[in-house]
């Protein structure tokens, strides 16, 4: 008998899809990967045309009658869009949607952090009280299932109302076989075109100031001026919500992901130290790729990882003293295979099968 799992898909649709996108296509990804023929995955899409890029996630693609904007604000109420024969009705975000399916059907939401709590200048305030909001109706549905990668997030929502036996822990993945790492080659060409030559130290992900550049970019350079043989900063990414300087630093900008693993495999280190983070995803790729990373302390994804030098991201001088033990590390071929098994659990099958095993 056929399975439906309907999920949301709109955050694809956004100006920047971010870590949120990332996992839309990866739990996609990986529920194609168990190879079920009783398994249908739906994505849910917003009115208005679809992405040419949602084709290639192996699964139907329904468009709801409303505007992304109108569907954020209907889904709690009202399951728009959803296929009546769903039999999981899947938000992957806090957008919804919340209801609708079979009689039967399972409802369940991914939560992914507490930021505008953390960070407040992260969001605006109707964007705030949009997030607390959401938040209470969450806590007040015990029928809906919440899937969760970070043990901290799962407690503070136990604190905020949520129940244990609603809670479900899912690992994230990093694989991503489709796209073929460029060549070192081909690296130290698209560097070169930005001045860089030699080694370099990597930061991946959105500009914005939870992600504590300004403070890297000043540890970095103290770190230089001490000796390390760091080479330039570079950073890959777009930029975020909110001004961020980023002096001498070398800006990349969004590159394409063939590019970016290769950037990741080549970097002599790569740096991740945000204030405050919902899972991190970046470092683990890094590791993924056999690279010495330091992160904070503030980063789930690796925080229990015994491959991170991890750091105080409040302290420049913590996040200077981090660089320098990174340096110290081994980066042969026996130390860089160490740090990719360190992460080899970490695949979107087994995010798909921890969701399946939540959706039971």
């Amino acid at each position: 008998m056929t399975r439906t799992i309907t999920m949301s898909v709109d955050q694809l649709f956004r100006a920047q899809p971010g870590g949120i996108g990332t996992y839309v296509r990866g739990l996609a990804m990986g529920l194609g990967q168990l190879d079920d023929p009783d398994l249908e995955v739906v994505g849910l899409a917003p009115r208005g045309g679809v992405r040419g890029d949602v084709h290639d996630l192996n699964m139907t693609i329904v468009t709801a009658g409303l505007s992304q904007r109108l569907l954020t604000r209907v889904w709690p109420y009202r399951s728009v869009g959803v296929p009546k024969r769903s039999d999981v009705v899947h938000a992957t975000s806090m957008a919804g949607p919340f209801a609708g399916g079979s009689r039967s059907a399972v409802h369940s939401v991914a939560m992914h952090d507490l930021l505008w709590r953390d960070e407040p200048a992260t969001t605006t305030r109707s964007g705030a009280r949009f997030h607390e909001s959401r938040l209470r109706l969450l806590a007040r549905r015990g029928d809906i299932r919440v899937f969760t990668s970070s043990p901290t997030l799962a407690a503070r929502l136990v604190d905020d109302g949520f129940t244990p036996d609603r809670l479900h822990r899912v690992r994230l993945g990093v694989d991503d076989d489709a796209v073929e790492p460029a060549s070192t080659i081909e690296v130290t060409t698209h560097l070169a075109r930005h001045g860089v030559a030699g080694p370099f130290t990597l930061y991946a992900g959105t500009r914005e100031p939870r992600k504590n550049i300004e403070v890297l970019i000043r540890a970095h350079r103290d770190a230089r001026s001490a000796g390390l043989d760091l080479g330039p900063l570079v950073l890959a990414g777009s930029s975020g919500w909110g001004e961020v300087h980023t002096d001498d630093a070398v800006v990349l900008g969004v590159v394409e992901r063939s590019l970016l693993k290769g950037l990741f495999r080549d970097a002599t280190l790569f740096v991740y130290i945000p204030r405050a983070e919902g899972w991190g995803l970046p470092p683990v790729e890094a590791l993924f790729a056999g690279t010495r990373v330091v992160a904070s302390t503030t980063t789930p994804s690796v925080g229990a990882n015994d491959e991170v030098v991890l750091v105080d991201p409040f302290d420049q001088a913590s996040v200077v003293d981090g660089l320098g033990r990174a340096m110290e590390l081994a980066d042969d071929e026996v130390a860089r295979a160490r740090r990719r098994a360190s992460v080899d659990e970490l695949t979107w099958r087994n995010c798909a099968l921890d969701h399946v095993a939540g959706w039971r």
